[in-house]
Formats: C-alpha cells, sequence, structure tokens
C-alpha cells in the first residue's frame, strides 16, 4: 500500500466534518460522551460511599436500569423523532438529562439513586435514536459510513479515555463535584444543538405521509422494517452474536485477572484499555475497511475474531491477553457498526427514525440476555468461562452465516447484476 494510500485511509473518516451541521453534531456528542464518563465513574465511586459491601449490586441494579429505560422507550422515541420538530426534540431531552445529572451531587438514599439513573436514561432513550436519524439526513452518502465510524471511535476511544480523566479529577475535585462537570459539558453541547439548523434536520414535509398511523402501529412498523431488511436482520444477528461474546469481556474479564491470573487493578485497566483501544481503531476505519453493500466481510470476519479472541484466554497469561483483546475489540466495531450505516442506507429517510428507535431498543435488549448468560458461565465455569463463550460465539456465528446464505447471495449477486447494467 502507498503512502498516500496510508494517509487516505486514515483521514477518510474526518471527510465527514466537512459538512458543518454534522460537525457541530459530532461536537455536542464529543462533549456530552466525555461528561457521561464523569457522571459514571462518579456514580461508581458514589455507590461505594453507600455500602463497600453492596457496591457491586447496587451499580449492577442502575445499570439494569438503564437497559429497561433504553428497551422500554427507544422505540416510542423513535416514532417521535419521524413526527415532530427533531432539534426541539433533541435539546428539551438534553436539558432534562443536565438538570437530573445536577441532582445527582445531592443523594442521600439509595433509591435517590435507581430513580435519577432510571430518569436519565429516560431521556437518553429519547435523546440518542433521535441523534442517530439525523446523520443520515445531513450528511452525503459517500461519506455516511465514515461518519457513523468517525462517531463510534470517539465514543469507544472516550470510553477508553474518559473514565481515566474522570478518575484524575476526583482525586482532584472530590466525586459528587464529577456530577457538575457533567451539567457544564451538557450546557456546551447543548450550545451546539441549539445552533442547529431546523429545516435540515427534520423529515421534509412534503416526504410525510397525509395519514399518520397510531404510535403503536408506527413502533410496530419501525421493528417490522428493521427485521424485513434481509441485509438488517442479518446485520442484527451478528450484532447478537458480538453482545454475548463482549459481555463475557466485561462481565468476566476482572475475575480472570485478579483471581486466574493473580494480577492488580492496574493490570485490569491495561488489558480493557487495550480492548476499548482496537475497538476505536476498527470503528475509526470501519467505512474504509469494508465498502461492500451488504457489509457481509466486516460483520463475519468481526463476529469470528471476537469469538476466537475470547476463546483462547483463560490459556494465556497477559501480555498475550492484551493482544486477543485487542483483536476482540477490532472484531467487536466491525460486527456492529454496520447495522447502523445499514439503517442509513436501505430505510427510507421518513422512516429512519423509527427503525433507529427499534434498533436502539433491541441492541440493548440483546445486552440484557448476554450479560445474565456471561455472569453463569463466569460463576459456574470460572476456568474455561472464556473458551465456553468464545465457543458459543463461533458457533452461533457459523449458524446464522449458514442460515442466511441464500439471503447474503441474493443480495451479491443483485448487486453484481447493477454493476453490469
Amino acid at each position: 500500500m502507498s503512502y498516500k494510500k496510508v494517509i487516505l485511509l486514515f483521514t477518510e473518516p474526518f471527510q465527514a466534518l466537512k459538512n458543518r451541521v454534522f460537525a457541530k453534531l459530532y461536537f455536542a456528542q464529543t462533549i456530552s460522551l466525555l461528561g457521561d464518563a464523569f457522571t459514571w465513574v462518579g456514580l461508581a465511586l458514589l455507590v461505594y460511599q453507600f455500602s463497600e459491601e453492596r457496591s457491586a449490586l447496587i451499580l449492577s441494579s442502575a445499570l439494569t436500569l438503564r437497559v429497561i429505560a433504553f428497551i422500554i422507550f427507544s422505540p416510542f422515541a423513535g416514532v417521535l423523532a419521524d413526527r415532530i420538530d427533531r432539534k426541539k426534540m433533541l435539546y428539551i431531552t438534553h436539558f432534562v438529562r443536565m438538570a437530573i445529572v445536577a441532582c445527582m451531587p445531592f443523594i442521600s438514599a439509595e433509591w435517590q439513586i435507581y430513580v435519577l439513573v432510571f430518569l436519565l436514561n429516560v431521556f437518553n432513550a429519547f435523546f440518542t435514536p433521535t441523534y442517530k436519524s439525523i446523520i443520515p439526513q445531513i450528511v452525503p452518502k459517500k461519506y455516511y459510513r465514515e461518519a457513523i465510524g468517525l462517531s463510534t471511535a470517539t465514543f469507544q476511544l472516550l470510553g477508553v479515555l474518559g473514565p481515566g480523566l474522570a478518575g484524575i479529577l476526583a482525586v482532584w475535585l472530590g466525586a459528587r463535584e464529577l456530577f457538575f462537570l457533567d451539567a457544564v459539558s451538557f450546557i456546551l453541547a447543548g450550545a451546539l444543538i441549539l445552533t442547529l439548523p431546523r429545516d435540515l434536520i427534520n423529515v421534509k414535509e412534503n416526504n410525510i405521509k397525509v395519514k399518520a398511523l397510531s404510535t403503536w402501529q408506527d413502533v410496530l412498523k419501525g421493528v417490522k422494517l428493521l427485521f424485513g431488511n434481509k441485509l438488517i436482520r442479518f446485520a442484527l444477528s451478528i450484532e447478537f452474536i458480538s453482545a454475548i461474546a463482549g459481555a463475557m469481556i466485561l462481565v468476566n474479564t476482572i475475575g480472570h485477572i485478579k483471581t486466574g491470573l493473580q494480577l492488580t487493578d492496574k493490570h485490569y485497566g491495561w488489558v480493557m484499555a487495550a480492548f476499548g483501544i482496537g475497538a476505536s481503531i476498527a470503528a475509526f476505519l470501519s467505512g474504509s475497511f469494508d465498502k461492500t453493500k451488504s457489509r457481509r466481510f466486516s460483520l463475519i470476519s468481526g463476529a469470528l475474531m471476537i469469538g476466537l479472541a475470547i476463546a483462547a484466554a483463560n490459556y494465556v497469561g497477559f501480555s498475550a491477553m492484551l493482544v486477543l483483546w485487542v483483536f476482540a475489540g477490532l472484531g467487536q466495531s466491525l460486527a456492529e457498526i454496520p447495522s447502523e450505516t445499514l439503517i442509513g442506507e436501505n430505510i427510507p429517510d421518513t422512516e429512519q427514525g423509527k427503525v433507529y428507535g427499534s434498533h436502539f431498543a433491541f441492541s440493548h435488549l440483546w445486552w440484557a440476555i448476554a450479560y445474565p448468560l456471561a455472569g453463569f458461565l463466569g460463576s459456574h465455569y470460572p476456568n474455561q468461562d472464556f473458551l465456553y463463550g468464545g465457543i458459543l460465539t463461533i458457533c452461533l456465528a457459523i449458524t446464522v452465516i449458514f442460515l442466511s446464505r441464500s439471503s447474503i447471495g441474493f443480495q451479491k449477486m443483485t448487486a453484481n447484476n447493477r454493476i453490469k447494467q
């Protein structure tokens, strides 16, 4: 590969930032994600202050409430994103979340944690599908995959760097003060959201059907469109497989590092950083890596890569595990990103909000299923948990590929025919 091609490969994702509207939306998301890292680190420290013995239970319960909020409310959020002023929906939900975060420093009881976390993520469930449905509206088709890749890479990278920065600031300022920093980040991000041009981010009025469906009909239509498209359905199946492997990593890595390898918290941090870096690299380059219509190469290679990476983890030392977790991160991003880009490329603009809402709900449902499975394997088979999880991941991936081969082959044939014509 020539020097110019290498430069192009690494600079191509930034081409989407030439679009000023997307740039505003992207930087608003980046600031908000950094603030989210402050909140979750602050919440973990606050929970530990409440009860050292019950901190894991309290935090896991809060995370479960987070997922439940996403599953219940995001399909309705997607429907609203197709019906009402998207700019208004963004800034209202954004500033309500800011107000909720600003209440967190004053938490004095365990039940208040659960209430505030649930409410925070109810409004997050309305904000995120709306945000995702705007990107195809404002970014040219040729840069859409790069825009999604850049957005996801930023999410992954801040997932690695954000908690570290938050931890440093917590030592300097204190746990409760981190919530105020997140509230400030909401103000900065909100200022960018308020400058978004309303006419560009909303569904065009001449594209809206005269006869509107009921809310429940729209929700069901979003689900039907999500699973009705062969390419998106295949991507969603691979996303479920990736969630099983990803849950194994998030749930069982700490036990393997601390008990299996007899190492320290610092080693756990390095291993998870390796996973995040791998995910960031793949997300950043995903748009350039696989330009096929179906994204099948990215999906299949990602699912197999993360499955093979975790299958060997029980039988290697720390250094080898660092390498494996980089590949696991690469695999997870390659397996998960295509579903979002396929929605933007295959679903009409007027229907994308409800489909993104349904996708957001189902993608979190996959994790709600995967977390208990990872916990079961980690508690019952602590010395072979990653092996069994990896075997399950690979077997499911092969099964899905086998069952979907005709639909993928049909899409390939159709694409080839179009090229010939």
